[in-house]
């Protein structure tokens, strides 16, 4: 005979939902399907992609020089891309990792504030500039806590966005312009 499932109450269902939550909890444990950490997140370098910076910014086809700077030994290459600047405009991105942070430079030729706002994210106004070694960079808020320089060398446009320290952005920045 069918038992009655007007019989059956509300500790009935919570029985029910706790056998199923250990035994789901039980096939998480057993396979690492969920951790618990806690603090901030920890990035292992190690593990970060690795990009030849130099040798695809040498290979880049596009209608401006693309240059290759020569990075400190402790920086590590970890992207390459290019796309299109609205509206009309080209970009070659190269990602570097730095010892403690990373470091972008973007290569163009679009106009500024389109490069800037495809950047950035932001199309805020300049803040300030910036002189490294005779050139003139102008600066722009960039992204979360980052910032932009920006510089027109020999035709090329050029900005520098990431997270490094100052010194990482002269280093760059110089690196750019040699």
């Amino acid at each position: 005979m069918a038992s009655n499932r007007l019989t059956h109450g509300p500790r009935d269902m919570l029985l029910s939902l706790l056998a199923l939550l250990v035994i789901i909890g039980a096939i998480l444990f057993l396979n690492r399907g969920c951790s618990f950490s806690p603090g901030t997140p920890v990035s292992d370098p190690a593990t970060a992609p690795k990009v030849d910076v130099a040798a695809s910014l040498s290979r880049a086809k596009e209608p401006f020089r693309v240059r290759v700077p020569a990075v400190p030994e402790g920086w590590r290459g970890n992207s390459f891309t290019s796309g299109k600047v609205e509206p009309s405009g080209r970009v070659v991105r190269a990602g570097w990792l730095t010892p403690e942070k990373f470091m972008q430079l973007s290569q163009s030729d679009a106009d500024i504030m389109p490069l800037v706002a495809s950047e950035t994210g932001e199309g805020a106004g300049a803040t300030g500039t910036v002189d490294v070694s005779g050139t003139q960079w102008t600066v722009f808020p960039g992204r979360r806590a980052e910032k932009a320089w920006v510089a027109d060398v020999d035709g090329v446009r050029l900005l520098i966005t990431g997270t490094g320290s100052e010194n990482d952005f002269r280093t760059l920045a110089t690196a750019s312009t040699a």
